[in-house]
């Protein structure tokens, strides 16, 4: 399985905005940007997409896929 990592926390830290912030221009709660960041959710292709337009780069810029995972089994 991989894993989803991001850059939300750091990308949004530079451009000065709160959780609450980025939860208003992305139409969700701050929980779940809280989620996000720590890695607890992975948004909808939606959630997604407003965090790529509020940071002006393409998802792939915010979203990183890795292989293995905290989810993996052991084989």
């Amino acid at each position: 399985m991989k894993a989803l990592n991001n850059r939300v926390r750091a990308m949004r830290e530079a451009k000065s905005l709160t959780q609450a912030e980025l939860a208003q221009l992305t139409g969700v709660s701050r929980q779940a940007i809280n989620a996000i960041e720590t890695g607890k959710y992975d948004p909808s292709i939606r959630l997604a997409y407003a965090l790529s337009r509020v940071f002006g780069c393409a998802i792939e810029d915010i979203f990183i896929f890795e292989e293995g995972g905290l989810h993996d089994e052991k084989k």
